[in-house]
């Protein structure tokens, strides 16, 4: 999986179902809900004490059963034929599923792999290197320490101005160059202000935008 198709998916309202109740299985969790999950189950005979308040609990041997409804699944036990056993069930049933115990490029491993993460605000940083996790730890490490307040601020700015732009721009060549001003190191300085700065800096470079204000 050296070369796999990265994306970001929306969990809300999607069954994460993560097989396992240690340490692993607690992490998962905390990772998924930490990126919008609104339903996790947790599967494993014995559930660590460290896991999210938030989680279905299921006490119990794993059964294929366990998958029903799920959109997406982890095998994070400490036992391979059990893990071995969720990818087997999830997919026949069609599933994505992740396998914790074994390299990526193994022939029984899952779907995907989680890449090392640095979230800040509406910025997340993910970084995956095939079988060299610490290293993508580092790379991520670095490109973290580059990000400041100005582009967390800035990317809770976009979100709300960039529709606003979107819907009252005709001309895309001017649309384009207005979003790509909203991206730029001279914006980002007046993202600690306020909305209200950013939208009075975009009218005065583009004045099409000043009887839209509202």
């Amino acid at each position: 999986m050296r070369n796999g198709y990265p994306l970001f998916l929306d969990l809300r309202d999607r069954l994460v179902v993560i097989v396992g109740g240690g340490a692993v299985a607690a992490r998962k969790a905390a990772g998924v809900l930490a990126a919008g999950a609104t339903r996790v189950r947790v599967v494993a005979p014995e559930l660590t004490a460290a896991l999210p308040e938030s989680v279905e609990r299921v006490a119990e041997p794993y059964a294929q059963r366990h998958l029903d409804g799920a959109g997406l699944v982890f095998a994070a036990t400490d036992r391979a034929d059990v893990n071995a056993a969720v990818v087997r069930d999830a997919h026949s049933a069609g599933l994505l599923v992740n396998r914790a115990d074994i390299g990526e490029d193994d022939a029984a491993a899952g779907d995907f792999t989680v890449p090392a993460l640095h979230r800040r605000g509406n910025v997340t940083v993910a970084v995956s290197i095939g079988g060299a996790p610490a290293l993508a730890a580092k790379i991520r490490d670095q490109l973290a320490s580059a990000l400041d307040d100005r582009w967390s601020k800035l990317a809770d700015a976009s979100e709300s101005l960039r529709p606003w732009v979107i819907s009252k721009m005709s001309d895309p060549d001017r649309r384009r160059a207005a979003l790509r001003d909203l991206a730029g190191d001279e914006v980002a300085d007046l993202a600690l202000s306020n909305d209200a700065v950013l939208r009075d800096w975009l009218i005065a470079r583009y004045p099409e935008l000043r009887d839209s204000q509202s």
